[in-house]
């Protein structure tokens, strides 16, 4: 699973102390959803992009056309304000295959389950950490919000193929040539002198 970009404050420091500004990356989609808008009892939120947004996303991706682009997501708070994030995005794609070039559809759908805390939360709670490995820890939660629009657009992008075949389709790799290659160095054989002269 691909993680998110994180600022690490300790890098963005200038001589002297002194912190430089840092480049703000602007989301393909953005729908932040602050921890103190879920409740005890979760919350769940349905989400569906407008033709610009999957626009924006198709072109970041590199494919022909990206439609039907729609997210469900099952939020749960965690202990020290972190959140638990279920949930399921789907879309549809155009790409070009990559043997013929010609269209080819496909259909995206993609799983997440996802756990965010604060910077300063340290160790996830037990039942929580219980489903995590080293290789997939918490995310960090920057501002107390979870931007699920923005993680909607990355698991998008994961799911896309990124060698779409059309059905039928086949490579073949040029035939070699029977006859043996020609060697380079035969025609300054042909000049140098016999050394026997």
């Amino acid at each position: 699973m691909r993680k998110p970009i994180s600022q690490d404050p300790k890098s963005n420091r200038e001589p002297h102390g002194q912190a430089r500004p840092v480049a703000t990356v602007v989301p393909l989609w953005s729908v932040p959803v602050p921890v103190a808008d879920i409740p005890e009892s979760g919350r769940h939120i349905d989400l569906t992009a407008d033709p610009a947004t999957c626009e924006a996303i198709a072109r970041a991706a590199g494919v022909v056309n990206l439609s039907a682009l729609q997210a469900e997501f099952d939020l749960a708070p965690v202990a020290r304000d972190g959140v638990r994030v279920l949930g399921r995005v789907t879309a549809a794609v155009l790409q070009n295959c990559v043997v013929t070039l010609e269209p080819v559809t496909g259909q995206i759908d993609e799983q997440i389950d996802m756990t965010f805390v604060p910077p300063d939360a340290g160790a996830p709670p037990e039942d929580v950490a219980l489903g995590l490995t080293e290789e997939d820890p918490p995310e960090v939660l920057e501002n107390r919000v979870v931007d699920l629009g923005a993680l909607a657009a990355e698991f998008v992008i994961l799911g896309i193929d990124p060698y779409p075949r059309k059905a039928g389709s086949n490579f073949e790799a040029p035939a070699a040539d029977e006859a043996p290659a020609a060697n380079p160095f035969a025609a300054l054989a042909v000049l140098k002198p016999d050394s026997a002269k």
